[in-house]
């Protein structure tokens, strides 16, 4: 395997960045505290400024590129679901390199729009952003994606040998060398994509066969689903027992750390490996190199690995605009900018139900709006992050607006973490619709979310939420986590995974992390005037009656026992200064036990209905 050394004065840019950062956000926390809203008015208006580009057209026909014919397959269209989808036909013309030279042309000269005609455009590659310049879709534009993966490890800065020609990423909050995504910018500024309307569409082809035949799709790369009592999106498309995907030992990792952090003490090795050869998988294996102290130019993936890459994703990036367009089947997560300062997504259409397929998840961003877009998707709308492990250097979550969304099938409408190592601050989300249209056979699992562990830990405050309309409910039956042996929590008795409309879960799946030493800490959450409405009671006793979630609301704060790093542990504290104001959750399922709460403090109930009866008082446990 090739070592490569990264760009230093890539790197140098990163690590600048939080500097200027800290400067739109310094001074703010007295005035948040005592005008929330006003703040989240200011971050709007700001992001609200168009940006400007040279105004001369890049035609990306005047480069080469030409529409390309489709062929009918069969592909998978969620994770339950196949359909007969368009794809293109053998033989078409690739636009990679018409693209390209049209986005190089633009920002030689200065900046300039890239314009994608109406037509199908076949991409075997990466479109990469440049300085100043803006990318845009015509109505009726159709970019398919290749959905070879080999396709995204041709053309990366870094020569990784066998494991492809790579660029740096972050997959799951760890930095990494892997696979282009789709649509990718590093250090870039001033830059925009944007489409006339939701007939220009971004598609990653997620759930096309390799083959074209049936076989492997990015989407079977997830491995098993392990959420207990799912009420859908229980499937890995084309998956089979035997399959060695992310979540299976990958022969060509080593069989200790010791080969590649021989610095590590017998201890930290054993802790970080834990049981077995479970940190050998791909999704382990990242995180055990981060926890481990590994560098980046040795977390080398790509070929031979099964760590899919995100549809869109912009890094150390600043000033950026996303608007308009439609994206669909990606074979990750949809939009992931990582470290990204004043960035506005307006009117997107974030459409995809694979595996992962999360629709906006900022990383580590200061100064980012979210605004009319509407998201169906495989996993959560939106997940705000902010690193995980030891990859903390990009600093907080913060300063992020989210208003006048519409959101219907996912995991999560509104989530924070679960990856969020280096805290999550000064969020507002408003005027929002959980429209969840699909509540009967593919519902919301939950409306507003929290999750972390003990490895994620980090930190959330100032997290402000009003006006929110929730018509057809959440998931009326209670799905789960397992529980590590001797938890307090027993597996299968506190529905964190779906089920409740507030869900805050400081112990989100604590079987998947080895390393379990930093405690998280939530306090300052503001929630008011949610409506939940009351759908029929799909299964389970209570089949046929109304129910709006199976509880209203599920506090899980930090649990102390799954703690296993060195003596003494750190503090570990309780969920603080929750309110919940002027909001009516319908009828739970559960309405002997309308809420759960463990290791909570102080959760302010003002004037809040469930099932009917209103709520004035204050609840710890």
């Amino acid at each position: 395997m090739n070592v490569m050394k990264v760009n230093e004065k890539r790197r140098a840019l990163m690590k600048a960045l939080p500097a200027s950062s800290l400067v739109l956000a310094g001074g703010a926390h007295a005035a948040i505290a005592e005008d929330p809203w006003g703040r989240a008015k200011e971050i709007a208006d700001r992001l609200a400024k168009p940006l400007k580009f040279r105004a001369q057209d890049y035609p990306i026909t005047k480069f080469g590129a030409a529409t390309c014919k489709l062929v009918q397959v069969k592909a998978w269209v969620s994770h339950d679901d196949q359909e007969i989808v368009g794809t293109q036909a053998p033989g078409a013309h690739d636009c990679y390199p018409a693209i390209k030279a049209a986005i190089e042309a633009a920002h030689k000269a200065g900046g300039g729009r890239v314009v994608i005609p109406a037509g199908n455009w076949y991409v075997a590659g990466p479109i990469v952003l440049l300085s100043n310049v803006h990318v845009h879709l015509k109505k009726g534009a159709n970019v398919l994606f290749s959905n070879n993966p080999a396709d995204y490890a041709k053309y990366g800065e870094f020569d990784c040998g066998a494991n492809g020609k790579l660029v740096i990423s972050r997959w799951q909050s760890n930095d990494c060398l892997n696979f282009a995504s789709m649509v990718y910018a590093y250090g870039a500024d001033n830059i925009a994509l944007t489409g006339e309307d939701w007939t220009s569409v971004l598609n990653g082809q997620g759930g096309v066969p390799f083959d074209g035949k049936g076989g492997d799709c990015w989407w079977t790369w997830k491995g098993r689903n392990r959420t207990i009592n799912p009420a859908s999106q229980a499937n890995t498309p084309g998956y089979k027992e035997g399959k060695v995907t992310q979540r299976d030992p990958n022969p060509v990792n080593p069989k200790s750390l010791k080969d590649v952090a021989p610095q590590l003490t017998e201890e930290e090795r054993l802790l970080i490996q834990g049981d077995g050869e479970r940190w050998r998988a791909d999704e382990q294996y990242l995180p055990a190199l981060s926890e481990a102290g590994v560098p980046l130019a040795r977390r080398v993936f790509g070929l031979g690995h099964y760590l899919r890459p995100p549809m869109i994703q912009l890094i150390g990036c600043t000033n950026v605009l996303l608007e308009g367009y439609h994206v669909q089947h990606t074979p990750f997560w949809q939009h992931h900018p990582v470290h990204c300062r004043n960035l506005a997504i307006r009117n997107v259409h974030c459409n995809s139900k694979g595996p992962n397929s999360d629709g906006f998840d900022p990383e580590a961003c200061d100064m980012v709006l979210v605004e009319g877009c509407t998201f169906d998707t495989g996993d959560d709308c939106i997940a705000i992050k902010a690193g995980k492990d030891l990859d903390t250097q990009y600093g907080p979550s913060q300063n992020i607006v989210i208003q006048k969304c519409i959101m219907q099938s996912g995991h999560g409408a509104v989530t924070l973490g679960s990856e969020m190592a280096g805290g999550i601050q000064n969020v507002y989300a408003q005027d929002l619709v959980f429209e969840n249209i699909h509540w009967a056979t593919d519902p919301l699992n939950t409306a507003i979310r929290l999750k972390t562990n003990m490895n994620r830990g980090g930190y959330l405050r100032n997290f402000y939420v009003r006006n929110v309309k929730i018509p057809n409910g959440v998931q009326t039956s209670p799905s789960f986590y397992a529980s590590l042996p001797g938890s307090p929590i027993a597996s299968r008795t506190v529905a964190t995974a779906a089920g409740a409309v507030v869900t805050f879960d400081c112990d989100y799946t604590p079987t998947a992390d080895t390393v379990r030493t930093r405690p998280p800490m939530v306090s300052n959450v503001q929630i008011s005037n949610v409506t939940v409405g009351d759908v029929d009671v799909k299964q389970g006793p209570k089949k046929g009656q109304k129910a709006s979630c199976f509880q209203a609301i599920v506090i899980l704060g930090p649990v102390a026992s799954d703690y296993n790093g060195a003596q003494p542990m750190p503090p570990v504290f309780p969920v603080t200064g929750v309110t919940i104001s002027d909001c009516d959750f319908g009828t739970p399922v559960n309405s002997e036990q309308p809420w759960y709460l463990y290791n909570v403090k102080g959760l302010q109930l003002n004037r809040v209905k469930i099932g009917g009866k209103e709520y004035n008082t204050t609840l710890s446990a």
